[in-house]
């Protein structure tokens, strides 16, 4: 009868948490402040360096990595797309939302796939890991804006910190899985020819796992991109202020106009990186070692004629 009362008894979740987040502003309010100024910075730095080329430039110069990574139908689209959102005056707002996305996006990553990485090489890792990443996908995204605006107050940091929370899990579920895949007789004979640990991992693991591993970073820069708006609603300048703008009063067409310039950033970004996963785009070589082939075939031919050069002189003498 004891074990339902106290069964039945309400458990005080909500103090606990309040609790913990009370000690942590009480404790770390110095490391808070770094993270903040930390990622204050990059944005800023990352904003003005997207915003410096004119839209025309900027359009032009991504249209050309897109012909280069996907074809002349996605350069295209992508030169066309953002001549639109520049059209629709919504440039800076645009590059806005590019800097969190990517900036969100990359720490995501950086910590997703060295986790993704310990939890294939670990089951006890996994194991712990894979209710974390499960509550981490699982709980509404409003809920972290509570203890980020705790601990960041209004801005874009928070809607940063929000953001890879949400977006981290596929990182490191598709990393794990992709190095779980590889093949194990490939693994035995990197280790029968005396490869270390390390040189199996970057050498095997990791390049046969690539597509999988980048399907898990394409899947960052979507969820990325969907927290645009919740990131709006506490102060991250950008698209989403704009649709929460005019959702709030309740403005059809501005607020198609923003959703508009999200889907084409989502389309651009959703190809260039999963081209980067394709078998096609590993087979091409890349534009840095086509560059570096002709300059070391223009070198090793004036090497030749040199030492031909060089060869003759004797004789002539």
């Amino acid at each position: 009868m004891t074990v339902l009362l106290v069964a039945l008894e309400h458990i005080p979740i909500a103090d606990w948490v309040e609790n913990a987040v009370d000690w942590l502003q009480d404790n770390l309010t110095w490391l808070f402040d770094w993270i903040k100024d930390s990622l204050t910075w990059c944005n800023d730095g990352l904003v003005d360096l997207l915003t410096w080329p004119t839209p025309l430039i900027f359009a032009i110069i991504l249209g050309l990595v897109a012909w280069r990574i996907r074809g002349w139908t996605m350069a295209v689209f992508t030169f066309l797309g953002l001549m639109l959102i520049e059209n629709l005056e919504l440039w800076d707002h645009a590059m806005e939302t590019l800097s969190l996305v990517l900036i969100s996006a990359a720490i995501a990553v950086l910590i997703g796939i060295p986790s993704g990485i310990f939890a294939a090489r670990s089951r006890v890792f996994s194991a712990v890991i894979r209710p974390v990443l499960d509550f981490m996908q699982t709980m509404p995204a409003f809920v972290y804006l509570i203890p980020a605006v705790s601990f960041f107050r209004i801005g874009v940091v928070p809607g940063m910190v929000a953001t890879v929370v949400f977006s981290m899990p596929p990182a490191v579920r598709l990393t794990e899985l992709g190095i779980r895949q590889v093949d194990a007789e490939v693994v035995e004979a990197g280790q029968a020819f005396g490869a270390s640990p390390r040189r199996i991992l970057f050498k095997i693991q990791l390049p046969l796992a690539r597509p999988t591993i980048m399907a898990g970073v394409n899947q960052v820069i979507m969820l990325a991109l969907s927290m645009v708006v919740i990131a709006g609603m506490i102060g991250a300048d950008g698209l989403g202020t704009d649709v929460y703008s005019a959702v709030t009063r309740v403005q059809i067409g501005p607020g198609f106009e923003a959703g508009l310039a999200v889907v084409i950033l989502a389309v651009i970004l959703d190809r260039f990186t999963s081209a980067f996963g394709s078998d096609e785009q590993s087979d091409r070589p890349s534009l840095t070692k086509r560059l570096s082939l002709l300059f070391s075939k223009e070198t090793s031919a004036q090497a030749d004629a040199e030492a031909a050069a060089t060869a003759e002189e004797p004789a002539r003498v």
